[in-house]
């Protein structure tokens, strides 16, 4: 049996960690935890920075953290703030010593970074935050806005030029300012009404919750608790990436479980660190921040960024909202990981800043990674792949009520998208190639784009190591056996500053590319264009069969074996119902006329550019054999278009998550 630590808030730091005798915090038990321990904390609350100071040697000896059976632990980065003076109206007011917060003072530090957008002449916002019995406040920058702050209801997404809901307006009017001294922070807040000394007031205090100070601290097991309440910073591709929880740049972490919210950037981290640049783009102003990017790839190889060294964490049945960037997030050090089972909802939409790097998911590089089963909606962004999108896999998701779904952006592919909902208005964005899309549900636009001034490396299969590196020409995808809606493009954004973004329902935007290699080869076979000119400008294959299309969605023409949908009332909607979320269609009886065997790697065409094939990470074929709920496929059988195998016309309703 494996050694047990036992932690209490009725224990001591000078206990041996028995039973019996229980320490007080986590730290001291990470202090004494070797490969094969484990670490039962018991219930209660508990204020600290958990930093690993040793993780496992394996995956069978690993050091476990978990909470008792059937207790509930909360571990936060804040703290509890009392001696509030009344100010007048609402507003009170609380001087903090520095001691409080040590070295890092989270009021003290802005959410700054590369691809931070703030409006022209705009203040910045800190790490920072204050806490009503849980509930997060707005931070303004003048304290004559405490008085009566006005309730906002939406903001303007810089993304797309719309103009996006906030969540909580109500939640607006709660407001905090702060001047930090030398050796005090002064807070104030309008409490609304409320009374901060009798109720619950908290304030970030802590960078983290759960992450190790040092790198290469691997097979560690984090479950069963609630983790909260973190000042961890802005995390862009380059730069230090550190979240509520993470492993801080190591191998085969298992985060599982757990109930995390109320990160004031990202959740989950499974990111880059500092030493391969920390946003330099911002600090120096002498190259675009693409660049940097291009070399923390090299940089990342040369410290060992490697399958035996880096990634293979699994990220499962956990639940994540309210954090202001991501619930997970990742450059280079997701490689080879699972997310699966999650619940990633409410994140961003509070839009107290803005950034390009928010999203439910948001990764960089995510060689190899599977991404299953997980239920996001209500984010502004569900799950955004960005470079080197090569070996993932998107499989049986969940995405609703999203501002977008999936955004897949300068990739080469092989990537693959299977069995899938994608029920936002704004469903598909495609800025990559190398891309299948197989047995999804589509009920929002798909928006295609090339992107030329910006080539991105391309990797040997199932490998970090850089193969070659290509611009973003378009095409070379797939799509097999997905049931595509139509409707208004303008439910995607609304009115947009971006006029080049013409969102379109179905495949419609592949009309004009060639259908096969064989076609592509022939356009580009006139020698005296010369070797790269005889490429320019020509679209790249796309591979298009058996997609369903109805409610005015339409497939590119002289698409093979597409079935358009016109009679009938055609419905489909995600039904949330507690805990519980059900699929319902009403559909003709010609849906029932498109059927398909299983669908392999077999079917797929080697992706052009890598030149490579749909495999597993083992190298086998992909296999395609479960469909949303689990349902199995095999070969030689007859399954319905789109993500259920058995999805039938008529009125149906199937419980999805």
């Amino acid at each position: 049996m494996a050694p047990t630590l036992h932690v209490a808030t009725t224990g001591s730091d000078a206990s041996d960690g028995s039973a019996a005798a229980p320490l007080r915090t986590i730290n001291r038990a990470a202090a004494l935890a070797l490969p094969g321990d484990r670490v039962v904390v018991h219930a209660g609350e508990y204020r600290e920075w958990v930093r690993p100071q040793r993780g496992g040697i394996s995956d069978r000896r690993r050091i476990t953290y978990e909470a008792a059976d059937g207790e509930h632990v909360v571990i936060k980065g804040s703290e509890r703030v009392t001696g509030w003076e009344h100010q007048g109206g609402d507003v009170w007011h609380v001087t903090i010593p520095q001691s409080l917060f040590g070295e890092f003072n989270p009021f003290a530090e802005e959410v700054d970074g590369d691809w931070v957008v703030y409006p022209a002449g705009a203040p910045r916002k800190h790490l920072g935050d204050v806490y009503l019995n849980g509930k997060s406040f707005y931070e303004v920058h003048d304290r004559r806005d405490l008085i009566d702050p006005p309730l906002r209801t939406t903001a303007v997404d810089e993304w797309t030029g719309a103009t996006s809901p906030i969540h909580d307006p109500e939640q607006t009017r709660y407001v905090w300012h702060a001047e930090v001294g030398e050796d005090q922070t002064t807070l104030w807040a309008n409490f609304q009404g409320a009374d901060p000394n009798v109720e619950l007031v908290e304030v970030n205090v802590r960078r983290s919750v759960f992450s190790p100070s040092e790198h290469h601290v691997d097979f560690i097991t984090v479950r069963g608790f609630e983790l909260a309440q973190a000042a961890c910073p802005w995390t862009p591709p380059t730069a230090d990436q550190p979240g509520l929880i993470g492993p801080n740049w190591a191998k085969g972490w298992i985060i599982e479980d757990n109930v995390i919210h109320d990160a004031k950037c990202s959740g989950i981290s499974l990111g880059k660190e500092g030493s391969t640049g920390h946003n330099y783009s911002t600090e120096r102003q002498d190259k675009p921040g693409y660049q940097y990017q291009l070399e923390s790839v090299f940089a990342a190889r040369q410290i060992g960024w490697d399958r035996e060294r880096i990634g293979s964490h699994i990220v499962r049945r956990n639940t994540i909202y309210d954090c202001g960037q991501n619930g997970i997030v990742g450059h280079l050090g997701a490689v080879f990981s699972t997310i699966e089972d999650n619940h990633i909802h409410h994140i961003a939409v509070k839009r107290e800043f803005y950034g390009h790097e928010i999203a439910g998911i948001k990764l960089h590089a995510a060689i190899d990674v599977e991404i299953r089963h997980n239920r996001i909606h209500d984010c502004t962004l569900g799950i955004w792949l960005d470079w080197q999108t090569q070996g993932t896999r998107v499989s049986r998701n969940l995405l609703y009520r999203n501002n977008r779904d999936l955004f897949v952006e300068v990739s080469h592919g092989p990537y693959l998208v299977e069995h899938n909902v994608f029920a936002s208005p704004a469903s598909l964005e495609i800025f990559s190639q190398g891309g299948a899309f197989v047995h999804n549900l589509v009920c929002g636009t798909v928006s295609l784009e090339s992107v030329v001034e910006r080539p991105t490396p391309y990797h040997l299969p199932h490998s970090t190591h850089v193969a070659g590196y290509a611009a973003i020409v378009g095409g070379d995808d797939r799509h097999i056996g997905n049931l595509f809606l139509g409707g208004d493009p303008q439910d995607a954004y609304g009115p947009t500053s971006r006029p080049e973004q013409v969102p379109l329902h179905g495949t419609v935007g592949y009309t004009g590319f060639p259908g096969s290699l064989a076609e592509y080869l022939d356009l580009v076979s006139d020698p005296a264009r010369g070797d790269h000119g005889r490429f320019t400008g020509v679209r790249q294959p796309v591979y298009l069969r058996d997609n369903v299309f109805a409610a005015g969605a339409e497939p590119a023409a002289d698409e093979p074996g597409a079935l358009v949908l016109t009679e009938g009332d055609i419905r489909v909607a995600i039904v949330d119902e507690g805990d519980a979320c059900y699929l319902e269609t009403d559909l003709p009886v010609a849906f029932d006329s498109t059927r398909l065997d299983l669908v392999t790697g077999h079917d797929l065409e080697r992706v052009r550019f890598v030149d490579a094939e749909f495999e597993e990470r083992d190298g086998s074929v992909a296999i395609m054999g479960l469909d949303l709920v689990g349902a199995a496929k095999a070969a030689g059988g007859s399954y319905a278009a789109g993500p259920l195998a058995s999805l039938p016309s008529g009125r149906a309703r199937t419980r999805v998550w």
